[in-house]
């Protein structure tokens, strides 16, 4: 595992184990505890079971960030998350309504209801995987963004629909709420301007 994706999916994850981090990465959880034992040894990662990223962890992480942007397209990535913001705010839409029906919260009773909002996170997903095409012919590293939302979106289309919105695993939100950082960190902006400009989830 490379020393960015692991310092990366840490701090977007906030506090997680060494198992999630092999379930996120769909990889050998003995390669991922390798790679873990090595950040915590350098006192990038701390923590025994539950991780989290030191101070150190995180100016690591920053630049390798900004090393991984050096040669990137500027503009396509800006671009990219351009395109990206009208998406989201479709699909932050999509979600209340399946959150909520009627002012009341969704008691899924409705399935003629809950049916057309999921056509509507089918759509929303068709038109991302282009955007994360392109922000990945930039930065590589994201393409697994779209594998990501398609297992997602896979168990929820056989009939499990708590991996649309359920924290904690890598539910077609999580991850799509990961892919926002990604894009806003991309394009070389915060959360806290993206949140003040209204764009962030």
């Amino acid at each position: 595992m490379s020393e960015l994706a692991v310092l990366q999916a840490v701090r977007l994850k906030g506090r997680v184990t060494a198992a999630d981090l092999a379930a996120t990465f769909g990889t050998d959880p003995a390669e991922v505890a390798e790679t873990v034992e090595q950040l915590t040894a350098a006192g990038l990662v701390e923590g025994d079971k539950v991780l989290k990223l030191s101070r150190d962890g995180r100016a690591r992480l920053a630049e390798l960030l900004a090393e991984e942007r050096k040669n990137a397209d500027e503009a396509a990535l800006s671009a990219a998350y351009n395109d990206f913001r009208a998406v989201n705010a479709d699909f932050k839409a999509a979600v209340t309504d399946w959150q909520v029906k009627d002012g009341e919260p969704n008691t899924h009773q409705d399935a003629e209801y809950d049916a057309a909002v999921l056509g509507r996170i089918d759509d929303v997903h068709q038109r991302v995987l282009p955007i994360i095409a392109a922000a990945a012919a930039q930065l590589p590293r994201l393409n697994a963004y779209s594998a990501k939302l398609q297992n997602a979106l896979d168990k929820v289309r056989a009939g499990d629909t708590t991996w649309l919105t359920r924290p904690l695993i890598d539910s077609y939100h999580t991850v799509w709420f990961e892919l926002h950082e990604e894009l806003i960190g991309a394009a070389g902006l915060t959360r806290e301007a993206e949140a003040k400009a209204g764009n962030a989830q």
